[in-house]
């Protein structure tokens, strides 16, 4: 009961905040880091010398605050999104302790969601609406896109928050095999001792487990199943990011415009698959009787809509490298707050497996060469699967 208030708590503190967020991130995207200001060939030396200081110091002070603006939104979107993952589909709702089961609805949910912020946006900005590429090619990143996030969050029925979120570390190994066998991209020996590394580390993790004693563990964990899903789940995110990548590959595409059409196939492709297994109604009927549970929900959909755009502004201000850095911290500060707010307990062997991952990736990080600045169809290999989004 104390996690659960926790989490309504911090629910409602980060809620107004994201909302905020989708109005701030409009005016932000103007700016650019060039000093507004340029010397005047009739000023003095004296001033000639001061104004360089003083313009030098107005665009660190700036890209301090929008590193700070970046870093907040971040983190607060996407550690919130995890969190309320875990509370939908593993605690309990109601003095019945009905659990929620209906995957596909709250992908349904996300993707309706995102997909009306991206068109306000693509309105506001006086873009263009008109679909850029094929719509089919739209749809085929959908379906692999809903396969991904629906074992993502049938996956958290059967293992912990913790170690489905280690796991995804893991995304880089099926991208490196996707990028392989469809774009015939070639990777260095620093690139598979990164995958050894941090598939070793996410092996520790699942192999070592200790006695799940949370009380809101559903008493149906099967490592196994959970495993299953997981491993279906980085299969259909590094075939979605990298697929994305080919199919769109020579359009001049505007972020937010592949990002509606992407998620407004996701809502046609959910929608029929809620309708289809018949748990539309059943969902519908569990969100009336328990109102936190339609609370939980609406809030789901709202920090991982907000996160689109913190993901999207991050990558264009600071670049790539930021952002893995960023979503790397994001994992652990993540794995840390479910393992204190849903007593979820580690054994030494799965905090050497942590070290060792998390270790690998910071490595990574900081020893990459100057970063470079991603396209939006590369930016799903960085981060969720609801990077399309990014979901984060």
């Amino acid at each position: 009961m104390a996690a659960k208030t926790k989490i309504l708590r911090l629910s409602q503190l980060f809620s107004p905040f994201s909302l905020f967020f989708i109005i701030k991130y409009t005016k932000l995207t103007t700016f650019t880091d060039k000093p507004a200001l340029s010397l005047s060939h009739t000023h003095t030396a004296m001033t000639e010398s001061s104004l360089p200081s003083t313009s030098s110091l107005s665009v660190e002070s700036s890209k301090l605050w929008k590193g700070t603006f970046a870093v907040t939104g971040i983190m607060v979107t996407l550690v919130t999104y995890g969190l309320l993952q875990e509370k939908i589909m593993r605690v309990p709702y109601g003095a019945e302790k009905e659990f929620f089961k209906y995957s596909l609805f709250l992908v349904f949910c996300n993707r309706i969601t995102t997909s009306a912020v991206s068109a306000g946006s693509l309105l506001a900005s006086k873009k263009a609406i008109d679909p850029v590429a094929p719509i089919y090619k739209y749809c085929l990143v959908s379906v692999t896109n809903i396969l991904t996030t629906t074992c993502q969050y049938e996956a958290l029925k059967y293992v912990s928050f913790p170690v489905q979120t280690l796991a995804k570390c893991a995304k880089m190994i099926p991208v490196m095999v996707w990028g392989t066998l469809i774009m015939q991209k070639k990777y260095h020996a620093p690139d598979y001792l990164l995958a050894f590394l941090v598939t070793l580390g996410c092996s520790v993790f699942i192999l070592y487990p200790v006695s799940d004693i949370s009380p809101y563990s559903r008493g149906r964990e099967n490592t196994v199943w959970g495993v299953l899903l997981m491993m279906g789940y980085l299969g259909f995110d590094g075939f979605t990011s990298t697929f994305q990548d080919k199919l769109f590959k020579g359009y001049d595409m505007e972020i937010h415009n592949q990002i509606f059409y992407t998620t407004l196939c996701s809502c046609i492709l959910s929608l029929t698959g809620i309708i289809v297994q018949g748990h539309l109604i059943p969902a519908i009927e569990f969100v009336y009787r328990h109102h936190d549970c339609f609370f939980d929900i609406v809030l789901l959909s709202t920090v991982a809509t907000a996160s689109q755009f913190f993901i999207s502004y991050t990558i264009r201000t600071f670049g790539a490298l930021t952002f893995a850095t960023i979503m790397t911290t994001r994992q652990l500060v993540s794995i840390m707050l479910s393992c204190v707010w849903f007593s979820h307990p580690l054994s030494w062997e799965q905090w050497i497996g942590a070290v060792i991952v998390f270790g690998s990736l910071y490595a990574k990080s900081f020893w990459r060469k100057a970063p470079q600045k991603t396209t939006s169809t590369s930016l799903v290999q960085n981060g969720d699967s609801n990077n399309l989004k990014e979901n984060p």
